[in-house]
């Protein structure tokens, strides 16, 4: 607010990090008509529609949720449970994942909602709970260093096993080459989804330039960290920006003291509205360019970018087992034109790396449905209740126990269960149908 009460030059807001920083910045650009442009804030909160001055330049969260929802399809699993920050970045996506979730007949079967100054404790409590469902099938979207607490508690607590499926967005997907050695340990297995950056020569070249660049200036550092698509796309942001400028063909920009009214503030009151912000916000959004980042353009105030890499956490790193793009869905390799059939390339699961998890397990502390079973003579291979009278043992045997139990092993979920034979104290036949199904109703 000082800078743009105090220096004229100011002619865009660049680079606003967090979604609820940029949410009160967009406004306040709305109000002044200064272009607000971000590169990492990625959350569905933030609307170029709601506040035309914001320009999205980085991928909007909502844009992944295809290749989620594509891999959840892809083996069947009929349940599933999000885990995510209590903010503007975490639960800005959930409500629109759990309706792509449903247009397949998934069930989100909880929500894991954690705060973002949560203790490990209280991270580990969580854990716990979800542990005693039947669901085995998390999506993960927290920001990188929540993730990094978050899977070390999952580690410990020996949730990185088999029958466990996690999936992370790109919130950490993004970033995996960030994370350190201890963390990407403790996430073997876990699959994620990260925006597809093409190879090029010009992003050889500039990667090759910025690593060099680097190793001068921290000559104490042993290892050149990686450049993520979020640098790629601040370089690319800041030459479009540099591009708008010079079409703008201002030598000045020209601002007018008005009242803006009561934001809350005395200062921004105070601040005066750009005359030619409109015209630079304009070319800005004409941007048609490629960029480090691959095609960099602009649709409704929002980078038009939506293909993205599914990746497998292995070894020391990520593998890459797939793509996906809204036109071609999934698949294992880069395809371009018409929809195949939905596939990824070997992935290596938690525990039991060559088993896909069915992605539900037995409850720990689930009620048994209680099957009532007439006793009665005659007909046994239809139905036929027996007691050993050495072990006092009661096995229930026939057609019907045959059927019944075929479905249940097809069912896609864990159904506990067992069987009660409608017998008297002395093993007789404890009374008729319409007995039995008084009892079913007494419970």
């Amino acid at each position: 607010i000082d800078l743009l009460k105090n220096v004229e030059a100011v002619q865009a807001i660049l680079g606003p990090l967090r979604s609820g920083e940029a949410d009160f910045i967009a406004n306040l650009g709305e109000k002044i008509h200064v272009p607000v442009i971000s590169f990492t804030a990625t959350s569905p909160s933030l609307s170029p529609a709601k506040q035309p001055y914001f320009i999205r330049a980085a991928q909007n969260d909502v844009a992944q949720i295809g290749a989620i929802v594509s891999i959840v399809k892809l083996y069947g699993w009929r349940e599933v449970v999000p885990i995510y920050e209590d903010n503007d970045f975490g639960s800005g996506m959930i409500p629109f994942l759990a309706d792509a979730l449903q247009q397949i007949d998934v069930k989100v079967a909880s929500r894991s909602v954690l705060p973002t100054d949560c203790s490990n404790s209280f991270i580990k409590a969580e854990l716990y709970r979800l542990m005693t469902m039947q669901t085995r099938v998390f999506v993960v979207h927290v920001t990188p260093s929540f993730g990094a607490r978050l899977f070390l508690s999952v580690h410990e607590l020996d949730m990185m096993s088999s029958d466990y499926v996690w999936i992370v967005t790109n919130g950490v997907g993004n970033l995996l080459g960030s994370m350190n050695s201890t963390v990407i340990s403790a996430m073997q297995g876990v699959l994620g989804v990260r925006t597809y950056v093409p190879e090029s020569a010009k992003r050889a070249d500039f990667v090759a330039r910025w690593s060099r660049q680097f190793r001068l200036d921290n000559p104490d550092v042993e290892t050149t960290p990686e450049l993520d698509v979020f640098g790629l796309w601040s370089y690319d942001t800041i030459q479009a920006l540099a591009f708008a400028v010079e079409k703008t063909n201002s030598r000045k920009f020209k601002f007018q003291q008005v009242q803006l009214g009561n934001l809350n503030s005395t200062d921004v009151e105070s601040l005066r509205i750009s005359r030619t912000g409109r015209q630079l916000l304009n070319e800005m959004l004409r941007t048609n360019e490629v960029g480090l980042s691959g095609e960099f353009s602009f649709a409704n105030g929002e980078l038009q970018s939506n293909r993205f890499e599914v990746v497998n956490v292995i070894g020391k790193g990520e593998r890459v087992v797939g793509v996906w793009t809204p036109q071609t869905g999934l698949s294992s390799q880069p395809v371009e034109g018409k929809p195949g059939r939905a596939n990824l390339s070997t992935v290596v699961w938690p525990g039991d790396p060559g088993a896909v998890p069915k992605g539900w397990v037995v409850p720990t502390n689930g009620n048994k449905l209680r099957i009532g079973v007439p006793y009665k003579t005659g007909f046994n291979e239809f139905l036929q209740v027996r007691t050993d009278p050495a072990t006092n043992k009661t096995t229930v045997r026939g057609y019907c126990i045959d059927v019944f139990e075929a479905v249940v092993n097809v069912l896609p979920y864990s159904l506990s269960y067992e069987f009660i034979p409608f017998t008297d104290e002395h093993g007789k036949s404890g009374g008729t149908y319409d007995q039995l199904v008084d009892q079913v109703i007494l419970g």
